[in-house]
Protein backbone atom coordinates (compact mmCIF):
# COMPACT_ATOMS: atom_id res chain seq x y z
CA UNK A 1 0.00 0.00 0.00
CA UNK A 2 1.45 3.23 -0.84
CA UNK A 3 0.50 5.90 1.55
CA UNK A 4 1.12 9.63 0.76
CA UNK A 5 3.37 11.22 3.69
CA UNK A 6 1.74 14.40 4.30
CA UNK A 7 3.15 17.12 6.57
CA UNK A 8 1.50 18.36 9.71
CA UNK A 9 0.93 21.85 7.95
CA UNK A 10 -0.80 20.04 5.28
CA UNK A 11 -3.11 17.37 7.60
CA UNK A 12 -4.12 19.87 10.02
CA UNK A 13 -5.31 22.04 6.41
CA UNK A 14 -7.37 18.48 5.46
CA UNK A 15 -8.44 18.68 8.75
CA UNK A 16 -9.50 22.44 8.98
CA UNK A 17 -11.06 21.51 5.19
CA UNK A 18 -13.22 19.15 6.47
CA UNK A 19 -14.59 21.00 10.08
CA UNK A 20 -15.32 24.03 8.14
CA UNK A 21 -17.06 22.41 4.90
CA UNK A 22 -18.55 20.42 7.74
CA UNK A 23 -19.86 23.37 9.35
CA UNK A 24 -20.80 25.64 6.54
CA UNK A 25 -22.42 22.74 4.80
CA UNK A 26 -25.09 23.37 7.86
CA UNK A 27 -25.33 26.83 7.45
CA UNK A 28 -28.70 26.52 5.54
CA UNK A 29 -29.78 24.74 8.67
CA UNK A 30 -28.80 28.45 10.97
CA UNK A 31 -30.72 30.51 8.43
CA UNK A 32 -33.60 27.91 9.10
CA UNK A 33 -33.67 29.23 12.42
CA UNK A 34 -33.40 32.72 11.96
CA UNK A 35 -36.34 32.62 9.57
CA UNK A 36 -38.52 30.60 12.10
CA UNK A 37 -37.92 33.57 14.99
CA UNK A 38 -38.49 36.03 11.59
CA UNK A 39 -34.81 37.24 11.82
CA UNK A 40 -31.96 37.62 9.12
CA UNK A 41 -28.64 36.50 9.54
CA UNK A 42 -27.95 39.92 10.18
CA UNK A 43 -29.95 40.23 12.99
CA UNK A 44 -29.12 37.03 14.45
CA UNK A 45 -25.55 37.99 14.74
CA UNK A 46 -26.74 41.31 16.28
CA UNK A 47 -28.49 39.95 18.74
CA UNK A 48 -25.49 37.48 19.62
CA UNK A 49 -23.10 40.73 19.88
CA UNK A 50 -25.52 42.70 22.53
CA UNK A 51 -26.10 42.04 26.13
CA UNK A 52 -29.18 43.11 28.65
CA UNK A 53 -27.20 44.70 31.18
CA UNK A 54 -24.41 46.82 29.31
CA UNK A 55 -24.69 48.72 26.47
CA UNK A 56 -22.84 48.47 23.36
CA UNK A 57 -22.41 51.81 21.64
CA UNK A 58 -23.10 51.59 17.56
CA UNK A 59 -19.63 51.94 16.48
CA UNK A 60 -18.39 49.39 18.69
CA UNK A 61 -21.18 46.93 17.24
CA UNK A 62 -20.55 48.12 13.83
CA UNK A 63 -16.93 46.63 14.45
CA UNK A 64 -17.76 43.84 16.13
CA UNK A 65 -20.08 42.70 13.82
CA UNK A 66 -17.10 44.05 10.94
CA UNK A 67 -19.81 46.48 8.82
CA UNK A 68 -20.56 50.07 7.83
CA UNK A 69 -21.87 51.73 11.12
CA UNK A 70 -24.96 52.49 8.57
CA UNK A 71 -25.92 48.72 8.17
CA UNK A 72 -25.34 48.24 12.07
CA UNK A 73 -27.78 50.87 12.45
CA UNK A 74 -30.58 49.54 9.98
CA UNK A 75 -30.26 46.00 12.15
CA UNK A 76 -31.11 47.80 15.51
CA UNK A 77 -33.56 49.49 14.11
CA UNK A 78 -35.23 46.50 12.82
CA UNK A 79 -34.50 44.95 16.20
CA UNK A 80 -36.13 48.00 18.02
CA UNK A 81 -39.17 48.10 16.02
CA UNK A 82 -39.75 44.45 17.05
CA UNK A 83 -38.90 45.46 20.77
CA UNK A 84 -35.71 44.02 21.13
CA UNK A 85 -33.65 45.91 21.55
CA UNK A 86 -33.11 49.52 22.53
CA UNK A 87 -31.49 52.71 22.67
CA UNK A 88 -30.07 54.12 25.94
CA UNK A 89 -27.38 56.78 26.81
CA UNK A 90 -23.81 56.01 27.11
CA UNK A 91 -22.44 56.73 30.08
CA UNK A 92 -20.00 59.28 30.32
CA UNK A 93 -20.95 60.56 26.62
CA UNK A 94 -24.55 61.64 26.66
CA UNK A 95 -23.88 62.19 22.61
CA UNK A 96 -23.68 57.98 22.12
CA UNK A 97 -26.25 55.66 22.24
CA UNK A 98 -25.49 52.24 23.55
CA UNK A 99 -27.84 49.30 22.34
CA UNK A 100 -29.22 46.84 24.85
CA UNK A 101 -31.80 43.77 24.42
CA UNK A 102 -34.62 43.79 26.25
CA UNK A 103 -36.04 40.88 28.33
CA UNK A 104 -37.51 39.95 25.08
CA UNK A 105 -34.68 40.40 22.87
CA UNK A 106 -32.78 38.24 25.73
CA UNK A 107 -35.50 35.52 25.63
CA UNK A 108 -35.44 35.28 22.05
CA UNK A 109 -31.74 34.76 21.94
CA UNK A 110 -31.81 32.32 24.24
CA UNK A 111 -33.99 30.20 21.95
CA UNK A 112 -31.50 30.66 19.04
CA UNK A 113 -28.67 29.64 20.91
CA UNK A 114 -30.54 26.69 22.40
CA UNK A 115 -31.85 26.09 18.63
CA UNK A 116 -28.33 26.48 16.91
CA UNK A 117 -26.68 24.26 19.75
CA UNK A 118 -28.66 21.13 18.99
CA UNK A 119 -26.01 18.95 16.93
CA UNK A 120 -26.53 18.02 12.97
CA UNK A 121 -27.96 14.47 12.77
CA UNK A 122 -24.81 13.39 11.13
CA UNK A 123 -22.97 14.20 14.26
CA UNK A 124 -25.59 12.42 16.59
CA UNK A 125 -25.41 9.37 14.11
CA UNK A 126 -21.33 8.80 14.43
CA UNK A 127 -20.26 5.91 16.91
CA UNK A 128 -19.78 6.44 20.81
CA UNK A 129 -16.40 5.69 20.40
CA UNK A 130 -15.67 8.02 17.43
CA UNK A 131 -17.54 10.97 18.95
CA UNK A 132 -15.34 10.32 21.97
CA UNK A 133 -12.19 10.65 19.96
CA UNK A 134 -13.48 13.38 18.25
CA UNK A 135 -14.19 15.28 21.84
CA UNK A 136 -10.73 14.06 23.08
CA UNK A 137 -9.26 15.48 19.64
CA UNK A 138 -11.43 18.94 19.83
CA UNK A 139 -11.05 19.15 23.43
CA UNK A 140 -6.91 19.34 22.75
CA UNK A 141 -7.60 22.96 20.99
CA UNK A 142 -7.63 26.68 22.89
CA UNK A 143 -11.38 27.03 24.07
CA UNK A 144 -13.58 29.40 22.49
CA UNK A 145 -17.28 29.59 23.21
CA UNK A 146 -19.88 28.24 20.70
CA UNK A 147 -20.32 31.21 18.40
CA UNK A 148 -24.34 31.56 19.21
CA UNK A 149 -23.16 32.21 22.96
CA UNK A 150 -20.71 34.98 22.71
CA UNK A 151 -22.01 37.07 25.21
CA UNK A 152 -19.96 40.30 25.02
CA UNK A 153 -17.47 41.07 28.27
CA UNK A 154 -18.87 44.80 29.75
CA UNK A 155 -16.44 47.13 28.07
CA UNK A 156 -14.35 49.30 30.56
Amino acid sequence: MNVTRVTKGELAGEVWEQLSSFFFSHRETHMQVAREFGLTPGHTKTLFELDEHVGKPMGELANAMACDASNATWLVDRLEERGLVERRPYPGDRRVKAVVLTEEGAKLRALLMERLATPPEELVALDREDLDALHDALGRLPRHPPFWASVPSPSA
